[in-house]
């Protein structure tokens, strides 16, 4: 009988480039973006995260995708507030405080007899 000295069989167990796969969760790719490019397929990265105690792919990416979101953050408000950027304060004052565009609306109808009487020939029109 041949000595395998501890070897059981079967496929190698993956080994995750732990580096590689947080700066892309931090740029907020898909599992199946990352799995690609760590050259394994999205199960493999999802169970292997999993083995090593990262309760796989969904909890690493909201980890450290909330660190990207910090990140881009960051970067919105200092172009909004100390590099002057109009557009992005005007964003972000819509995201944020809720701000929004007035538009005004005015109507200056008549609705005389007359005008009634067409708006109704109007819908009758639409309906038949």
């Amino acid at each position: 009988m041949p000595n395998h000295e501890g070897d059981q069989g079967g496929r190698p167990t993956a080994v995750i480039e732990y580096d590689k796969l947080k700066s892309m969760c931090q740029i907020l790719c898909t599992g199946e973006e990352c799995a690609s490019i760590l050259g394994m397929d999205y199960d493999t990265l999802n169970k292997g995260l999993a083995r090593d105690g990262h309760g796989g792919f969904t909890d690493y990416l909201k980890k450290h995708g909330s660190e990207g979101k910090a990140s881009l953050r960051r970067k919105q408000f200092k172009s909004a507030v100390e590099d002057g950027n109009v557009t992005m304060q005007i964003w972000l004052g819509k995201q944020i405080l809720d701000q929004r565009d007035k538009k005004d609306v005015a109507m200056s109808h008549d609705l005389s007899e007359s005008s009634l009487e067409e708006l109704k020939a109007e819908l009758a029109s639409i309906d038949a």
